[in-house]
């Protein structure tokens, strides 16, 4: 019976192992930074970058249902929800229901399949 579980006890020990000590070690880290130093704004910049480019590539290129999408529509779900999250109060929620509601009405009405 234990033999079963073997892999997976493997597995969970292993990926603990991997992360946690980096979790550690960043609130170590994070604990004598200054929020305004220059080592937490780059890296602020760079997730900000990384999530941006990410948000990109679906945009531009997307993959199942959405890449029968026209860009158009696309865009303007984007911009429309940029704008209703800044039009909120920068409400993270606000901008992505906005974008979400817009791209199911787009694909409701052009019936892409």
């Amino acid at each position: 019976m234990m033999a079963e579980w073997w892999p997976y006890i493997v597995i969970i020990v292993a990926g603990w192992l991997a992360t946690d000590v980096w979790r550690w070690l960043g609130v170590v880290a994070g604990n004598r930074l200054r929020e305004d130093s220059e080592a937490l704004t780059w890296v602020k910049a760079v997730a900000t970058a990384l999530v941006m480019a990410v948000t990109a590539k679906l945009i531009v290129f997307p993959s199942g249902t959405l890449s029968a999408s026209p860009l158009w529509l696309r865009l303007a779900a984007a911009g429309l929800g940029f704008a209703a999250f800044l039009l909120a109060g920068q409400r993270v929620a606000v901008g992505v229901g906005v974008s979400l509601l817009l791209l199911v009405a787009g694909l409701y009405g052009l019936d892409v399949q």
